[in-house]
């Protein structure tokens, strides 16, 4: 057991007991508790990782200290040269005050993640675990995906020069099983769910020794996604927003948020953490309908937004720990909500988002029409995925024209 963290970078932390332990003694799950783990229920077991805060502290370690070595002293690497040569981070934070000609009494801010390299938020995690595969002599990174994280590791892998295997349900969006070829990855279609692909990987993970970057499994994915965290506050002037919309599934993208705000916090650099909206779609609801209830129950899922289409939430009681202890709020929106923000999004911004991102746009429209965003307060949200990689989604809004004579008396007609 790890009993020392002043003799290391970092120790893992177990969500649910507490215990700690060295990167010796376990790499993915808490020993203890993930033996009652099940198929019925979210994992137990799901590990944190703590830095030695009190060190940091002592040596006057400032947010412009974490900015200028690129967060190495709070990232589970050692070395920036293991990181891909891709463009991952540091995406745009656009701020736009008007929907459809409506100026609005708040400010809205729309990170978007589209801009990393395989145009989803997920290349931050799979830039982490890559470079520490690197780092510690692991050639093959396995993973379970709907689509946004296998397209990431085979985009990040093929940068870095490591063989990635993707397992899939077989009913992954086309676009995304497009870019996991593309980018030379071994891509294994699974019949059934997610949660199917996802046990498949851990099985293989045992049995090849393959390095696995599954979210909710391996904790350096959320040591990757709560740059974002760290990008936001610098971004905003060293401040932080009121609000931070978040699109939710298995629960791993919000709690990178969390993680990196929390970090801020115990480095003494912010003295609070903004509210983070958890936002679901109502077809996929597994987190915000149990998060305040003692016992889990299993909705299966059905929505267009398949990037957050989960039926066992992996990081549930991560999730929970987090929202609980810092009064974060839970939402959900229906499909038509979210394909209707989709359209709202491109039109006013320029920005295309796919279903599982336009879901938090969605939740900020929720709350702006039931007046629940104060004036004058900075409300952010998290553009995780481009449109681009699930265009039969927005199918159904779509009027394409019928194509016109080649002359100006159709073109009026058409414009009319």
């Amino acid at each position: 057991m790890a009993q020392n963290l002043s003799l290391e970078k970092f120790v893992y932390e177990c969500i649910d007991c507490g215990k700690q332990y060295s990167s010796s003694e376990t790499m993915y799950l808490c020993p203890s508790c993930s033996k009652e783990n099940n198929e019925l229920n979210p994992p137990k077991g799901v590990l944190r990782i703590v830095y030695n805060f009190s060190v940091l502290i002592q040596n006057n370690f400032l947010f412009r200290t974490i900015k200028k070595n690129n967060f190495l002293d709070i990232l589970p690497i050692s070395a920036a040269q293991n990181l891909p040569k891709l463009k991952v981070g540091n995406t745009p934070l656009y701020v736009f005050n008007s929907i459809d000609d409506q100026k609005l009494p708040f400010q809205v801010y729309l990170k978007d993640d589209s801009q990393n390299p395989t145009f989803s938020f997920k290349d931050r995690a799979s830039a982490i675990v890559s470079a520490y595969a690197k780092e510690n002599g692991f050639k093959t990174i396995v993973t379970a995906s709907t689509g946004n994280a296998g397209s990431s590791l085979a985009g990040i892998c093929a940068s870095q020069k490591q063989k990635a295997i993707i397992m899939v349900p077989e009913k992954a969006p086309i676009a995304k099983l497009t870019q996991i070829l593309m980018y030379g990855a071994t891509i294994v279609p699974v019949k059934g769910t997610y949660d199917n692909a996802f046990d498949l990987s851990i099985e293989a993970t045992k049995e090849f020794g393959w390095y696995n970057r599954n979210t909710a499994f391996n904790p350096l994915t959320i040591e990757g996604k709560k740059t974002v965290s760290f990008e936001l506050f610098d971004q905003l002037g060293e401040t932080i927003p009121d609000r931070i919309f978040v699109p939710v599934g298995d629960g791993v993208i919000i709690s990178g948020v969390y993680k990196g705000f929390e970090d801020l916090f115990n480095l003494k650099i912010i003295d609070k953490i903004p509210t983070i909206i958890a936002v679901q779609s109502e077809g996929s609801d597994n987190i915000s309908r149990n998060i305040y209830s003692d016992k889990f129950e299993i909705k299966e899922s059905n929505t267009i937004a398949d990037s957050i289409s989960v039926d066992i939430p992996r990081n549930f009681y991560m999730v929970k720990h987090f929202i609980k202890k810092y009064a974060g709020e839970v939402l959900t929106v229906s499909d038509q909500e979210i394909i209707e923000a989709s359209a709202i999004l491109s039109r006013n911004t320029g920005i295309f988002a796919e279903p599982a991102a336009a879901t938090a746009y969605a939740g900020m429209l929720r709350y702006y029409h039931v007046n629940k965003l104060d004036n004058n307060s900075k409300n952010v949200v998290l553009l995780t995925g481009s449109g681009l990689k699930d265009l039969n989604s927005v199918q159904s809004i779509l009027n394409m024209p019928k194509s016109i004579s080649p002359n100006i008396e159709s073109l009026k007609k058409l414009i009319s």
